[in-house]
């Protein structure tokens, strides 16, 4: 049997497809199979496939179940004691899986390995902008904060972890149902960290979902779900869990293809009543200057004020 199984949904991903599986093959680390789940997808993946010649990639075509529901049949069919997502639009650095897998070899007790995240754009363009974090061991304090394991390509995880914990909640947006999981498993296993920057995170400025509603009610869920059983002495956190969960949904009306400042006012001002402290905090500050651009020049002058941004950062990174 492979050591890993490596799980990718995929629904009409073509445009992408070809290269992320691409890159997987070309993985330092050769122990593994990969498991592309056809989520429904009315594109020609199937003909696609049948010109793959590598034996250890697989397909298992289902009717669309989602995004969690593909990733639970992934897991459902794997064989590997290590499983790792990946995106079907994402990519990995050469040495991702190697690196995860010597580290929870030589950790028998730890249930998750993340990295560091890069974001790209839809071309494949480093944006500069990299998600760097330290936290490990029992994290789940840290977790019910902010999810840090950043995108759903970046996690490896111990497969007895799903035996004792279940699968993907499927009644949960593709947006957080990540972070009800990791959750689950740091109730009782530590985490890893490797500090570089293996997995490179495609962000589509249309592909946000404008289901604001949707999206916090998601949210709602998952922090209930995470108190309803943490010890008293915790329960303090949940008001700042809250907090800072609208302060992630306000970003999100901003950077869509179509911003919506007031949305992203509504849920700032949720956030502060949340978690007051929130309000001296550098994220604030960067929230409200980011409102303040918009609504004084317009979607159009802010989003190349954006681009010059990421220009910049990318020439500094």
């Amino acid at each position: 049997m492979p050591k890993v199984s490596i799980v990718i949904p995929a629904y009409n991903a073509m445009r992408y497809l070809p290269e992320t599986l691409d890159n997987v093959l070309q993985q330092t680390y050769k122990d593994f199979e990969v498991i592309i789940v056809n989520d429904g997808s009315t594109d020609n993946i199937k003909d696609w496939l049948t010109t793959i010649s590598d034996k250890r990639v697989r397909l298992i075509s289902q009717e669309n179940k989602g995004l969690a529901g593909a990733r639970n049949t992934g897991i459902d069919n794997a064989t590997g004691d290590y499983i790792a997502f990946l995106d079907a639009d994402d990519l990995w650095e050469p040495t991702k899986i190697e690196k995860q897998v010597k580290l929870l070899d030589n950790n028998p007790e730890v249930g998750l390995v993340y990295t560091d995240v890069a974001i790209i754009d839809s071309d494949g363009i480093p944006t500069g902008r990299i998600f760097r974090e330290k936290v490990e061991g029992y994290v789940w304090k840290e977790l019910s904060q902010r999810n840090f394991v950043a995108c759903g390509s970046v996690a490896m995880v111990r497969r007895e972890c799903f035996e004792k914990v279940g699968n993907f909640d499927r009644n949960l947006g593709s947006f957080v149902e990540d972070w009800d999981m990791w959750l689950r498993i740091a109730v009782d296993y530590p985490f890893k960290v490797v500090q570089e920057p293996l997995v490179y995170y495609r962000q589509h400025p249309n592909s946000a979902s404008k289901n604001w509603d949707s999206m916090e009610k998601s949210f709602s869920i998952v922090i209930e779900k995470a108190f309803k059983l943490a010890p008293p002495e915790l329960q303090y956190l949940k008001s700042q869990s809250y907090g800072i969960a609208n302060f992630v949904l306000a970003w999100k009306p901003l950077q869509t293809q179509n911003p919506d400042y007031q949305k992203a006012i509504h849920f700032q001002k949720q956030a502060l009543e949340k978690y007051p402290q929130l309000k001296f905090s550098k994220e604030n500050f960067r929230l409200s200057f980011a409102i303040f651009l918009m609504r004084s020049l317009g979607t159009y002058n802010y989003s190349r004020i954006l681009g010059l941004v990421y220009a910049i950062r990318r020439s500094l990174s």
